[in-house]
C-alpha cells in the first residue's frame, strides 16, 4: 500500500440493498429519501474504508480525516455531497461526525471489555443514523432514547451475525470480553467452523440482553409523528426481534442467521398489523379522552 491511496480503492461495492435492514425504503416519503441516501453513501464509503482488511490503520485514518474535513470544507466527495444536503435543509453535521468517530475506533480498537464499552461504541456507530433520520423528518428529540435503544440493538445483532467473519477478516471482536471470560471461552473459538456449547450460550445470552434494548424501543413507532416513518420503524423493530430469537437458537458460525425473502413477507405483515393495531388503540384512547 502506498501513501497515495484513495477512498475509492477501499470500497466494497455494497449498496443499500445489501443491508440487513431497510434504508430509505418505499415507506419513506419521497422528499426525505435523497438526504437519507446522501447520509447512507457517506456512511457506507467511510465504513468500507475502516473495514478494509489489508489497508494500514494509519492510511485508513488519513482517509477518514478527509471525510471529516469534507463536512466543513474541501475533502472526500461523499462528505461534501452530504454537506450540501445538510446546508440546504439546515441540518447538523454532528451525526455524521459521530459516525466518523466510530470508524476511527474501528481502525484502532479491536476488543470491547464489557457491555458498557460496547454500548459506548454503539453511541457513535449506530445511534447517529437513527437520529439523523428523525432530524430529516423534523421529529422531536424526545424520540431519541427509544431510537438509541433500537439502533444499538440492530448493531449488536449485526455483530453477532458476523462474529466469525469479523474475527477472521479483521481480528475484531465486538462480543464483550467479560462475557467470553465468564463462560471460559477463548477468543480463538470464534474461528471454528461450529460454535462450542459454551460459545453458543454466550451468543444466546447477548441476544437476550439485546432483547432488553428492544423492549425499550418497543414504544418508538408510536412516538413518531410521521406515519410512514413510524411504520418503517415498526417493521425494523419486528425484524430485529425475530433475528434476536434466531440468534438464541442458531449458530452464526455455521449457519446464516439472516432473513430469507420467504421469511420476510409474514414478518412484514405482522409488523404492519401490529402498527395498525396500535394506531387504532391510540385513536380510541384519544376519542375516550375527548368524550370525558
Amino acid at each position: 500500500m502506498t501513501d497515495g491511496m484513495t477512498g475509492a480503492e477501499l470500497q466494497s461495492g455494497n449498496g443499500h440493498r445489501n443491508e440487513n435492514f431497510p434504508v430509505a425504503s418505499i415507506l419513506i416519503r419521497k422528499p426525505y429519501r435523497a438526504p437519507i441516501m446522501a447520509f447512507y453513501r457517506f456512511a457506507r464509503a467511510a465504513d468500507d474504508m475502516a473495514d478494509h482488511a489489508t489497508a494500514p490503520a494509519a492510511e485508513k485514518l488519513r482517509l477518514l480525516e478527509e471525510f471529516r474535513t469534507g463536512l466543513t470544507g474541501q475533502g472526500a466527495e461523499e462528505a461534501m455531497a452530504l454537506r450540501e444536503v445538510l446546508t440546504a435543509r439546515n441540518l447538523t453535521s454532528q451525526h455524521a461526525a459521530d459516525l466518523l468517530e466510530a470508524f476511527r475506533r474501528d481502525c484502532t480498537i479491536q476488543r470491547y471489555r464489557d457491555w458498557d464499552a460496547l454500548m459506548d461504541y454503539c453511541r457513535y456507530s449506530a445511534m447517529p443514523v437513527g437520529r439523523f433520520v428523525l432530524d430529516v423528518h423534523g421529529e422531536a428529540r424526545s424520540t431519541w432514547p427509544a431510537n438509541d435503544a433500537l439502533c444499538a440493538a440492530l448493531q449488536v445483532v449485526n455483530h453477532l451475525q458476523d462474529c466469525r467473519k469479523d474475527f477472521l477478516a479483521l481480528n475484531r471482536i465486538y462480543m464483550p470480553l467479560d462475557s467470553l471470560a465468564e463462560a471460559s471461552v477463548r477468543v480463538e473459538a470464534l474461528a471454528a467452523d461450529k460454535a462450542s456449547p459454551a460459545l453458543l450460550r454466550v451468543i444466546s445470552g447477548l441476544a437476550r440482553r439485546t432483547m432488553g434494548l428492544l423492549e425499550i424501543s418497543r414504544p418508538f413507532a408510536s412516538q413518531i409523528a410521521d406515519a410512514r416513518l413510524a411504520l418503517e420503524v415498526s417493521v425494523i423493530q419486528k425484524l430485529a426481534e425475530d433475528l434476536c430469537c434466531k440468534l438464541m437458537r442458531h449458530d452464526p458460525l455455521s449457519q446464516r442467521v439472516h432473513h430469507t425473502k420467504l421469511e420476510l413477507v409474514p414478518l412484514l405483515l405482522r409488523a404492519t398489523a401490529r402498527f395498525m393495531g396500535r394506531g387504532r388503540e391510540k385513536r380510541a384512547l384519544g376519542l375516550a379522552g375527548r368524550t370525558r
